[in-house]
């Protein structure tokens, strides 16, 4: 049970501190990529090229073969590339074009009439970005976030097969190198049930939020 715990622990860690990056650098990309696009508010078509090859290129490669890739990264940025904190590179770099579609996705959907009608009153891009684009997203942000999150707790499940710590390296070393069964099952219970409470907590979050504005 000790090492339930401890590995449910080190899969929490990485999966919060990969999201909080992911964030960091996925929301600021997904914004130039709506922002650049041709007819919006800041459009540099070769910007937005770039950036959306570069998204696509790096969503294409399936993530074990993104993490054999990265290792010499890995080892410059933490100084191994074996552990939760080295797993954490290679889960963070699959992720961010990730969520930068999502918060693509999410910004497109907003009116395009508001947009429109902060520009009338002067408003400058850096401006309708923190006061239009992101504010009504904020649902489909949070929506983005909790999907992204569960695609790194997956992710990490995989990190396992290179070392990687947390529940996905118990799966392997206990439940398939050792044929304990007893403890793949629970380490199956444990992800689904981690799936869950990501999942409702960030539906709960979303729809507050909308119950909110609708008042």
């Amino acid at each position: 049970m000790e090492i339930l715990i401890k590995a449910s622990l080190e899969t929490l860690y990485m999966v919060g501190l990969s999201l909080i990056f992911t964030i960091m650098i996925g929301l600021p990309l997904g914004i130039v990529l709506v922002i650049t696009q041709p007819g919006h508010i800041a459009e540099q078509k070769r910007v937005y090229k770039l950036l959306s090859y570069s998204v696509n290129m790096t969503r294409s490669l399936p993530f074990v073969i993104l993490m054999i890739f990265i290792m010499p990264l890995t080892r410059w940025l933490v100084g191994t590339s074996i552990g939760t904190q080295a797993a954490m590179v290679p889960l963070v770099f699959a992720t961010i074009p990730f969520f930068a579609r999502i918060v693509e996705s999410a910004l497109q959907e907003v009116d395009q009439g508001i947009i429109e009608a902060a520009v009338s009153m002067g408003a400058s891009p850096l401006q309708i970005i923190v006061g239009v684009l992101v504010p009504e997203s904020i649902p489909s942000l949070i929506l983005g976030a909790t999907i992204t999150a569960v695609n790194l707790l997956g992710y990490s499940a995989m990190a396992g097969a290179i070392g990687g710590g947390g529940l996905g390296d118990l799966a392997i070393r206990y439940g398939y190198h050792r044929f304990q069964t007893d403890v793949m099952v629970m380490t199956i219970v444990v992800l689904i049930v981690l799936v869950q409470l990501i999942q409702s907590t960030g539906n709960v979050l979303a729809n507050k939020i909308i119950h909110i504005r609708r008042k």
